[in-house]
């Protein structure tokens, strides 16, 4: 079965560069910039997100302080038994 018609063509156009090493143009990877897909501003701000969340959950774990039968304890329980009368 022969191979269809565009691999046919570039067979013969990557034959032809074999007998010219070194000296092939680079084609499509030329033209192809290193630009990131991302901008500097976008991580940034994805940073500081990242790190902002984060430092607000630590302080939230460290500002929670186990109540430990103290005044707030107390005042939850007494109004639980109590018809208000």
């Amino acid at each position: 079965m022969p191979l269809p018609r565009n691999l046919r063509q570039r067979n013969a156009k990557f034959d032809s560069n074999i007998q010219k090493r070194g000296k092939v143009s680079r084609g499509k990877a030329e033209e192809r910039t290193d630009e990131p897909t991302m901008s500097k501003g976008l991580i940034a701000m994805f940073l500081i997100l990242v790190v902002g969340s984060s430092l607000v959950e630590v302080l939230n774990l460290f500002g929670r302080a186990p109540s430990l039968g103290g005044d707030d304890a107390g005042e939850q329980d007494a109004g639980a038994g109590t018809d208000g009368a």
